[in-house]
């Protein structure tokens, strides 16, 4: 056998090296790879793991991962459901026309993504044809999601949409019961309301329509959050 060979094989008669990387270096390679509550130190660390993250078979047909964006330490975060096209080739959640209606909605109440909010998805990559995530893709990409709620560690959740209500909070009946509500979850206040592409099909601002009662949920958050400060 050859020098090289030897070396190759570590000699005949060596140990084997044992690998340094620990089971979080796998993380993005697997959904069986378990996430645990402080697994991250920051966003940024969190975002590099999704950056090459496989953990579902959207990982193959995503252009970039959308991981989040606005304040790191905000006292709201907006949870949607998944990245559209818009969001897909920048990277960034609602920066389409659903977000730029979320943003007017949240300055109406003084609220600036640059500074008292963070945004982010139930699932970091675009669903082909922007259809629902799936439940494995949910799960697969969910402890992402709650090391984000873990960092960011804001004051209330929204919550926008069915897809994010259940993801997060298991509940399975329409939105238009809950919306508008508080509900704990894991010592969190969150609130569902109308996601903000639901606005955009429902132009009326009539009493009892849905922009009218998002007008009123948001309220309701710009209260909460003065009884924190």
């Amino acid at each position: 056998m050859s020098d090289a060979q030897l070396n190759l094989f570590g000699g005949l008669d060596a140990t084997p090296e044992v690998s340094e990387s620990t089971g979080k270096d796998l993380i993005p390679t697997s959904a069986a790879i378990p996430i645990a509550p402080g697994t991250y130190n920051s966003i940024d660390e969190l975002a590099a793991h999704c950056g090459v993250c496989q953990r579902c078979v959207l990982g193959s047909t995503r252009l970039n991962p959308v991981v989040g964006r606005g304040a790191i330490k905000a006292p709201v975060m907006v949870v949607g459901e998944g990245p559209g096209q818009n969001e897909d080739e920048q990277g960034l959640p609602f920066v389409g026309r659903s977000g730029q209606l979320l943003e007017k909605i949240l300055a109406s109440v003084e609220l600036s993504v640059a500074k008292e909010v963070y945004i982010c998805n139930v699932v970091r990559c675009r669903p082909p044809d922007n259809r629902v995530p799936t439940p494995e893709e949910i799960a697969a990409c969910k402890p992402y999601l709650l090391e984000q709620i873990r960092l960011v560690d804001p004051k209330v959740i929204l919550l926008t949409g069915a897809t994010a209500l259940k993801a997060l909070t298991g509940y399975k009946g329409a939105i238009s019961k809950v919306r508008g509500e508080w509900i704990e979850w894991e010592g969190r206040l969150c609130m569902p309301i109308f996601h903000p592409a639901y606005l955009l099909r429902n132009s009326s601002k009539e009493e009892g329509a849905p922009k009218w009662l998002m007008w009123q949920d948001i309220q309701k958050v710009k209260a909460k959050l003065a009884e924190f400060a």
